[in-house]
């Protein structure tokens, strides 16, 4: 949460807004951009629904956490759900749009951030997880 708004405040403050830098040439792109949807800018304009579901999500995951927290990999993964989750929050509230900086170069995929990274690979270790504990029934 504390790298993803610090990167954010990097971006903001020296890549002008709706350009992009090569930053390592062909593979990974720095750029300024303004989501004001979800992934893949799903719900655009949307901000209370996005509120919404943010807050409930948050709820969720929590609950989870709290079941689930003597369990490392669980721990981690939701840790780092809840991090992302927070960490583009965070923009919502006090922007009301997420600021997304990393453009990969080889392949055509949306512009993301610290927090969406740490959702996806948070997201893919929960999932690790489940299917770990569902070999050991």
């Amino acid at each position: 949460m504390l790298l993803d708004q610090l990167v954010k405040f990097y971006v903001v403050h020296n890549v002008p807004l709706n350009t992009s830098y090569d930053f390592i040439q062909h593979f990974l792109g720095i750029a300024h951009i303004r989501n004001y949807g979800a992934a893949w800018n799903i719900f655009t304009g949307q901000k209370w629904l996005l509120f919404i579901i943010t807050v409930v999500a948050l709820g969720v995951l929590v609950y989870l956490f709290k079941k689930m927290w003597t369990n490392w990999i669980y721990a981690l993964g939701l840790s780092l759900i809840i991090g992302g989750t927070i960490g583009n929050f965070i923009d919502r509230i006090r922007l009301g749009y997420v600021v997304d900086m990393f453009q990969l170069l080889f392949i055509n995929f949306p512009v993301f951030n610290v927090a969406d990274a740490s959702l996806s690979i948070g997201v893919v270790i929960f999932l690790i997880a489940l299917l770990r504990d569902d070999k050991d029934d």
